[in-house]
């Protein structure tokens, strides 16, 4: 029997043993599950900034967590190795909430505050990551996710309040753009400002040529994250070849610059990334 997952906008209606398009979650026995629970594929003690997380604890660090799955369809991906990896080809040890969290205890002596849930997209999975921030918190530990904000607020509702900061990709800002990627612009910004009610975010935009560069959207984008709040720092990076998008060549300098002076007539906090 097919059962639909509702954790994010594509609602994928799933037969028994059969996984949705994230390469996560799966129907057994008539209930969706993250197949990808504690399935790490990455692990390290991250600088804060390399979230990129500048107005959070600056000059701490974070142990950065990641498995598999992904719900967009990126073709400028630069985690696509694990973003778009199954469960079969995916290079994994299974770690539970209790022994990650342990890690980051051990770690506080090197500066660590806490957790990172990042590199594939954490949420595909997201009750490995509200498992963890519980126990997390528990110890005082602060918890992080990096995520492309492309999900619901229902299931969301179970892991906002665990959560002290937000990295959220913000990949353009038209439906053109999000439709290329197999996301929902509406979905992601619903997500930010719900993000924004109980922690603290930070947006990025990768600023692709000929894709999502113009003057006119950064505007726009920079003008809805100011609606939410001004103080909400947005970091514009600069795009390279990944993936399937070799055919591109990086974005000016220059141009990251500009599109930031921009931003900064609508935001207090504008960062250029990868300059």
């Amino acid at each position: 029997m097919k059962i639909t997952c509702r954790t994010c906008h594509h609602l994928c209606s799933i037969d028994e043993h059969h996984i949705g398009m994230c390469g996560a979650r799966s129907n057994e026995g008539g209930k969706i599950i993250p197949i990808n629970y504690g399935l790490l594929t990455c692990i390290a003690l991250d600088p804060i900034e390399k979230k990129p997380l500048m107005r959070f604890h600056p000059g701490s660090k974070i142990l950065s967590v990641g498995s598999f799955g992904c719900n967009l369809k990126c073709q400028f991906c630069q985690n696509h190795e694990i973003s778009m990896a199954s469960k079969e080809n995916a290079n994994v040890r299974y770690v539970p909430p209790e022994d990650i969290v342990m890690a980051a205890v051990d770690l506080i002596s090197r500066k660590n505050i806490g957790i990172a849930y990042t590199y594939n997209e954490p949420l595909v999975g997201y009750e490995y990551v509200r498992d963890c921030a519980k126990l997390a918190r528990e110890k005082g530990l602060k918890n992080v996710v990096v995520t492309n904000g492309c999900f619901l607020r229902e299931p969301m509702k179970e892991v906002m309040p665990l959560i002290d900061a937000f990295n959220i990709d913000l990949k353009g800002f038209t439906n053109e753009f999000y439709k290329k990627i197999d996301g929902d612009l509406e979905v992601v910004k619903d997500f930010i400002a719900f993000a924004a009610e109980s922690s603290h975010v930070e947006v990025t935009t990768l600023i692709i040529p000929g894709e999502n560069d113009s003057e006119e959207e950064i505007e726009s984008l920079s003008k809805f994250i100011a609606s939410i709040d001004v103080n909400m720092p947005l970091h514009i990076s600069r795009f390279f070849q990944c993936y399937k998008m070799q055919d591109k060549n990086p974005t000016e300098v220059k141009k990251v610059y500009r599109l930031a002076d921009i931003a900064r007539k609508n935001l207090n906090y504008v960062y250029e990334g990868n300059c």
